[in-house]
């Protein structure tokens, strides 16, 4: 084979190779609603338009779930104090929220995103996941993700922005940096360059204790991480550090996953007053035990762990759990979860929060002891269930339970994110 010949199919192999690379790259989009709860509040009410609103808890202890552009002007984020928050924006117009509301305009949402797409994650209510990988042979994947997100605002009224790249992490970040109620392209091999000025803390992973420990290191930026040997960030951080170095660099294979089956279940309560009313505490446990019970059977889950959590009010956390045999019984989880609770309530101090969680979750369905002469619980359940269906979560509830305020009626296993907002209290 002559030299001449040698380099013809050389070059001939690393153009198939590029080819083939180019035909698998991937073109995610991140699409995220703006200020979602303030926008659905301004649809319903036009007088909020322009001005600086705040929604969340409106007691002592009530945080911010979601605030406008003009209320973030005075230094107001989610998750601080309401109390806080009004102090800074004291002109500010306080709303508590309606998840219901909220999750009505994010279904509306999901269902033109999921017929316009081949494959998407929604990821919280008002974000999601979109890929469009291989659709440039026969659409422009910007020109589509465009169109789309002009459909989104026409039928919906909400403002939505976008990013575009090869992967998630990146999709997100530019989302981010497209904000508010626009859009951005980061085109395959400017990933890097377009990460490089913006602060680590744009970095998914990373929260305020990452961020102070990266500080540590002499690390505000972006780019300064992207040049640090990924082994130096292990020695430092761990695992999670070579995470970390590998979002700095625009480096991220994870999928776009439809649906992500559910580990677990669990729910808490953070209270106005710190309580010590032993009477109140186990009331709004038992109410906790039976919707989560009510959620397993309805999605046709078993759990085989329980767990208890007591937080004081000097802010020290206690939890305990036990494996049990796999059910989804109030009479047999409600025993267990009081049981905990007599072991983990050991100090004379004053509530501040409670919680449950279920967790080791299975696919099945409750069954009886063969050998027990009890009553016939499961068809017991079934009708109180078909009940709660139809009427509310709280139309059928044990007597000890009636005080704690609604649980929660949404269903953790149709893929659909909980509409959360932070102000949930009992």
């Amino acid at each position: 084979m002559s030299i001449f010949v040698f380099q013809r199919f050389a070059i001939l192999f690393l153009i198939t190779i590029k080819q083939l690379l180019m035909s698998v790259l991937r073109s995610i989009v991140h699409m995220d609603l703006d200020t979602f709860f303030v926008s659905c509040e301004r649809l319903l009410d036009s007088r909020l338009n322009n001005k600086p609103i705040l929604i969340g808890g409106t007691s002592d202890r009530g945080v911010v779930a979601s605030c406008s552009y003009e209320a973030r002007a005075f230094g107001i984020h989610s998750a601080m104090p309401m109390r806080m928050a009004q102090q800074r924006c004291p002109e500010a117009i306080v709303i508590k929220g309606n998840s219901a509301t909220y999750s009505k305009y994010s279904r509306l949402v999901t269902e033109i995103i999921k017929e316009a797409s081949p494959l998407y994650e929604k990821s919280s209510i008002d974000e999601f996941y979109i890929d469009f990988t291989g659709m440039d042979r026969f659409h422009g994947v910007l020109k589509y993700s465009s169109e789309l997100r002009e459909r989104i605002i026409k039928e919906t009224g909400l403002p939505i922005s976008f990013g575009l790249s090869p992967n998630k992490t990146v999709s997100k970040i530019a989302t981010g940096e497209a904000k508010p109620n626009n859009q951005i392209e980061i085109t395959n091999g400017h990933e890097k360059s377009f990460l490089a000025p913006l602060s680590v803390r744009k970095i998914p992973m990373v929260g305020l204790k990452t961020y102070q420990s990266l500080c540590g290191l002499g690390i505000r930026k972006i780019e300064p991480l992207q040049k640090m040997p990924v082994e130096l960030m292990e020695r430092a951080m761990g695992q999670n550090g070579v995470g970390i170095w590998k979002k700095a660099n625009g480096i991220d294979s994870s999928p776009v996953i439809q649906h992500n089956e559910r580990k677990s279940i669990s729910t808490e309560r953070t209270f106005n007053q710190d309580t010590i009313d032993v009477v109140k505490l186990k009331g709004i446990l038992s109410a906790m035990a039976e919707n989560l019970a009510f959620q397993l059977r309805r999605g046709a889950r078993l759990t085989g762990c329980v767990t208890v959590k007591i937080r004081y009010s000097d802010f020290q956390t206690q939890t305990l759990q036990k494996k049990i045999p796999y059910t989804a019984a109030d009479h047999e989880l409600i025993p267990m979860i009081m049981e905990l609770f007599q072991r983990a309530f050991n100090r004379r101090l004053l509530v501040r929060l409670i919680g449950v969680r279920y967790s080791s979750l299975v696919s099945g369905n409750h069954q009886l002891d063969l050998f027990s002469d009890e009553t016939d619980y499961a068809s017991l359940y079934k009708a109180m269930d078909q009940i709660r269906v139809r009427y509310g979560d709280r139309a059928v509830i044990k007597a000890i339970g009636l005080q704690a305020k609604t649980i929660g009626g949404w269903n953790p296993f149709n893929g659909e994110p909980p509409a959360l907002l932070a102000n949930r209290r009992s």
